[in-house]
C-alpha cells in the first residue's frame, strides 16, 4: 500500500515537474491572437494601404499568433476626429492619423506640422520630429495612446480652380479646411480667408458643386482623390508637411506579451520609414502625372515665396498658444536654429 503511494506521488511530481518546465511558447501559441481595428483616411489599394497590409502581416507572424489587423480605409470609420472617439470607447484599437487626428488626443503633435513656412527643408522636417517624438509620445501615452511610427506625405500644395499665385488671390477662394478645428477656423478668418469646414471624404463632391474652390494637399493624395481635375492649377510651394503617424490605445498594447509588442513595434517603425520614402517619392511622379492629364503648375518666384512667408509669419503669434502649444512652439523655432548652424557650419 505504502508502495502504490509513493508511485503515485513520485507520478505527480515528475507530471507537475514536466508540465511547468514546458517552454513558454507552448503556451502562447494556445493564446488566440488580439484583434486590432485599425481606421485611416489612406485610400484603399493606395502604397500607403499595402505598406500597412504587409506590417499586419508582420504582426500575426508574432510569437503566440501574433496579432490580427483588420484596416478600414477611405475614411470609412468616419473623419479622424471621429475615430478618435472610436477608439477611446473600444470600437477601434489603432489608427493611422495625420497630425489633424493627433491633436485631437494632444495639442503638442501640432508642432509637427501647423506651422506653415516654419520649415525650409524635409531635412528640418526629419530633424525636428526626431527631436521632438520623445516628449510628444510620452504625452500621447500619459493620454492612453502608444506611438507606434512616425511619418509624412511630403509637401503640402495648394490646389484651386482659378490661378493662385499670392496669398491675395487664396483669400478670394473659398478654401477647404479640416472639420471640428474651430481654433484654425477662426485664425483663418482673422487672416482674410474664406475657410470652409469639411470632412476629407467631402473634397471632390464640394469642388465638383462649388462648395469650395481651393484645397491645400499633398499631390499624392490630389491625384488619389482626383481633385485635381476640378482644381486644375497647382502652386509649388512648399507650405507645410503632412505629418502623421499610427497610435494603438494603451489599453490594448498593455493586453499583449512582451514578445508581441517588440514585433509590433519593428514592423511599423519600418512601415513607418517605408511610408515615408514611398510617399515623398510619389509626390514628385503625382505632380507629372498630373500635369500630362491638364494641371497647370504654377512657378514659386524669390518675390513669390516671399510673399508667402510674410503672410505666414503674421500669424504666428495667433498660431502660438492656440494652436501650437507656447513652450512647443518655442522649441520648434530653437531647434530650428540649432539645425541651421549646424548645416551651415558644414559648408
Amino acid at each position: 500500500m505504502c508502495q502504490k503511494l509513493v508511485k503515485r506521488r513520485l507520478f505527480a511530481c515528475v507530471l507537475f515537474a514536466v508540465t511547468t518546465a514546458l517552454p513558454q511558447a507552448v503556451w502562447v501559441q494556445a493564446q488566440a491572437p488580439a484583434r486590432i481595428r485599425l481606421a485611416t483616411l489612406a485610400p484603399k489599394g493606395s502604397s500607403y494601404y499595402q505598406i500597412l497590409q504587409a506590417m499586419g502581416e508582420k504582426w500575426r507572424q508574432a510569437p503566440g499568433g501574433g496579432a490580427s489587423l483588420t484596416i478600414f480605409a477611405d475614411g470609412s470609420m468616419g473623419g479622424e476626429a471621429d475615430m478618435v472617439r472610436r477608439m477611446r470607447v473600444g470600437q477601434l484599437q489603432a489608427g493611422m492619423l495625420t497630425v489633424v487626428g493627433l491633436s485631437e488626443i494632444d495639442p503638442s503633435v501640432s508642432a509637427l506640422q501647423n506651422m506653415p513656412m516654419m520649415f525650409r527643408s524635409l531635412d528640418e522636417v526629419d530633424y525636428i520630429r526626431q527631436k521632438l517624438a520623445p516628449s510628444i509620445e510620452k504625452k500621447l501615452l500619459e493620454k492612453g495612446f502608444v506611438a507606434l511610427c512616425w511619418g509624412d506625405s511630403g509637401w503640402v500644395r495648394f490646389f484651386s480652380k482659378e490661378p493662385v499665385v499670392y496669398p491675395a488671390d487664396l483669400k478670394k477662394m473659398k478654401l477647404f479646411t479640416w472639420a471640428g478645428d474651430a481654433k484654425q477656423l477662426d485664425i483663418m478668418k482673422a487672416g482674410g480667408y474664406q475657410p470652409i469646414p469639411l470632412e476629407t471624404n467631402d473634397i471632390l463632391p464640394s469642388l465638383q458643386t462649388g462648395l469650395i474652390n481651393a484645397v491645400p494637399s499633398t499631390p499624392f493624395y490630389a491625384l488619389a482623390g482626383q481633385f485635381f481635375g476640378p482644381a486644375s492649377h497647382m502652386l509649388e510651394l512648399n507650405w507645410a508637411p503632412l505629418v502623421g503617424g499610427a497610435v494603438v490605445t494603451r489599453k490594448t498594447w498593455d493586453s499583449l506579451s512582451a514578445e508581441v509588442r517588440d514585433v509590433m513595434m519593428k514592423a511599423a517603425t519600418e512601415a513607418g520609414e517605408q511610408i515615408k520614402a514611398k510617399s515623398r517619392a510619389e509626390s514628385d511622379q503625382a505632380v507629372e502625372t498630373m500635369r500630362k492629364r491638364g494641371l497647370t503648375v504654377h512657378a514659386v518666384t524669390p518675390d513669390v515665396e516671399a510673399a508667402w512667408r510674410k503672410a505666414a509669419e503674421e500669424v504666428y503669434p495667433k498660431i502660438r498658444g492656440a494652436i501650437v502649444p507656447a513652450e512647443m512652439f518655442d522649441e520648434v523655432i530653437r531647434l530650428l536654429q540649432e539645425f541651421r548652424k549646424s548645416a551651415a557650419s558644414k559648408r
